[in-house]
């Protein structure tokens, strides 16, 4: 079997799944190729994604401007992809950023503050007895400042967004490919997918956005330099009443002295299983996986013991009041390139563009950065847009 397209995407998790839709919005013959939500996960021997899951953090404020800006973009949209899709992925929960007093010498709350005014986002600079104030069931180290982000922030499904950008890629007539792909190759002038399954697809260019699996070997004619590490996320189940006790609670991200102890955190959300969780991730280290078959081996299991128990350690001193009905863990991965930013561009050939590397901070700005990723299919390369990082992709 075969079919040829314009543009193939070759990936269905967040930003594979904005790029589709933007791509079909503009033009026809588009085509995404990518494997649904596996439904045995511990069973499961292909590859997979990290968006299977109900809760990520989305926010403006950050440290770094061109991330904030990629993620206002995304967040000014999110009403307008719930409208189209019927699919709703968006809770504004609101979110706050804390870290060490500005006056301690660490720049991070103050680079947060700093971008969020520059694009004009309204935040609030709480100080010690605010936070407390304001955030009652929080206990933060004496000497922290916080950014409060009120409106315009919260938290998505990333399973909810993925399905909500599919819908309407669909809906505008991309055609969604239950697959995995294996080779990218130009040939004759065109480019050739082959697939897991012996099928053969070919487009006048194709943009890989695999996320970790991008290192997978023989996928690419380069391969991207792309560092993918194992990441452990803690489950806390709360009761019904305690859900109340903490609502309003916003997402947190919570930097120590230094970077260390660094988390981030999601108020009680309610999971496909019927149960509310506060979700918890912040590895103290790193677990580097180097090839393909480790990220399938690593997504079959439940993270790591010694993880869970750091983020017990974190979670008990920052919500004292918590008393977690159950426990439990999940495996996800991050994937960092050199740069620091998503990688979205071109390699030797002009046809096979790459679009990847989330940096552990894409979710929320998936949708800018797969708009990125369709433009650069569509125009040929990214038009000045207000970044001061050209999203340069690096090869091995």
């Amino acid at each position: 079997m075969s079919g040829h397209f314009r543009y193939i995407v070759v990936g269905r998790g967040m930003m594979g799944a904005a790029a589709t839709r933007h791509l079909a919005l503009a033009t026809d013959g588009v085509a995404a190729i990518g494997p649904d939500e596996p439904a045995d996960r511990k069973n499961h021997d292909g590859v997979f994604a990290s968006h299977y899951d109900e809760g990520r953090i989305t926010r403006t404020i950050d440290p770094d401007r061109d991330w904030a800006l990629l993620a206002n973009r995304s967040i000014a949209r999110y009403r307008e992809i719930e409208r189209d899709s019927g699919v709703s992925f968006y809770t504004p929960a609101g979110c706050l950023v804390v870290g060490p007093t500005r006056s301690s010498g660490n720049g991070y709350v103050a680079r947060t503050e700093s971008a969020a005014r520059s694009l004009g986002v309204e935040t609030s600079l709480l100080d010690d007895a605010g936070l407390k104030e304001r955030f009652g069931y929080f206990r933060f180290p004496e000497g922290s400042e916080g950014v409060h982000e009120a409106t315009g922030a919260g938290y998505i499904s990333p399973r909810n967004l993925v399905r909500a950008q599919s819908v309407s890629a669909a809906k505008a007539g991309a055609e969604m490919i239950d697959d995995i792909a294996v080779s990218i190759r130009e040939e004759g002038g065109l480019v050739s997918v082959e697939t897991a399954s012996g099928r053969s697809y070919r487009a006048e260019k194709v943009l890989l956005a695999a996320g970790g699996f991008s290192i997978a070997e023989n996928l690419l004619p380069q391969p991207v330099d792309l560092k993918v590490y194992a990441r452990t996320i803690a489950f806390f189940e709360v009761s019904e009443a305690a859900a109340e006790a903490f609502a309003g609670m916003p997402s947190l991200i919570a930097q120590g002295a230094d970077g260390a102890d660094g988390i981030y955190m999601l108020p009680p959300i309610r999971y496909p299983d019927g149960r509310l969780y506060m979700k918890i991730g912040g590895d103290p280290d790193d677990v580097t996986l180097q090839r393909e078959p480790e990220l399938r081996s690593w997504f079959r299991q439940d993270g790591r013991e010694s993880v869970q128990a750091h983020l017990a350690k974190v979670i008990s001193g920052l919500v004292p009041e918590l008393k977690p009905v159950s426990t439990s863990t999940g495996s996800c991965v991050v994937s960092f390139t050199p740069s620091g930013y998503p990688m979205i561009g071109y390699g030797a050939s002009t046809k096979i563009g790459v679009l990847t590397g989330g940096c552990g901070t894409a979710a929320k700005s998936s949708d800018e950065i797969g708009r990125l990723g369709a433009e650069l299919l569509l125009e040929g390369k990214i038009k000045e847009q207000g970044y001061t990082t050209d999203f340069k992709p690096y090869f091995r």
